[in-house]
């Protein structure tokens, strides 16, 4: 089963294809969206959208996994854009018809780590020992999205 986590931000989306095979994980491809903030909001979402299609157009999952949004009430602004980043990536998965999951971020590090209080680290370093990383990746997004990817396989027990 091949399995496309997506850690949605209007600056820097985070993805990861990982594929289950005979019990093993196996990384396909990971990386991240970029927009500026000197683009338009129209101009950066759409740029989220084209690149999520070409994304599963290129690597085919078989399901598309996000974690909750969560908001903290202080920044009201924050939790808007993001469901509008959220919005494009939702519309990939429905018109490509493959299926959108959510987790909470507690089940995700629970899956990941054992506990649902892991830290940051913790679950990045067992991302990378998951699917053999020597290195993390630059940017925490990719670890975040390949993250909500593994948890995915270990909760359906793929």
């Amino acid at each position: 089963m091949k399995i496309l986590g997506v850690d949605p931000a209007l600056t820097v989306t985070g993805y990861g294809v990982i594929e289950f095979k005979k019990g093993r994980i196996g990384l396909v491809e990971a990386g991240v969206i970029k927009t500026t903030v000197k683009q338009d909001l129209a101009g950066r979402l759409e740029r989220i959208y084209r690149a999520t299609e070409k994304l599963i157009s290129d690597t085919h999952p078989d399901v598309m996994v996000l974690e909750k949004i969560y908001s903290h009430y202080r920044h009201p602004a924050t939790a808007f854009h993001l469901g509008q980043a959220r919005g494009v990536i939702y519309l990939a998965g429905a018109l490509a018809e493959i299926p959108v999951v959510e987790y909470g971020a507690t089940r995700i590090k629970k899956a990941i780590v054992g506990r649902g209080l892991a830290s940051k680290q913790q679950v990045q370093k067992m991302v990378a020992h998951s699917i053999g990383l020597e290195k993390l990746p630059a940017y925490t997004d990719v670890t975040d999205a390949l993250a909500l990817a593994i948890a995915h396989g270990y909760i359906t027990r793929v």
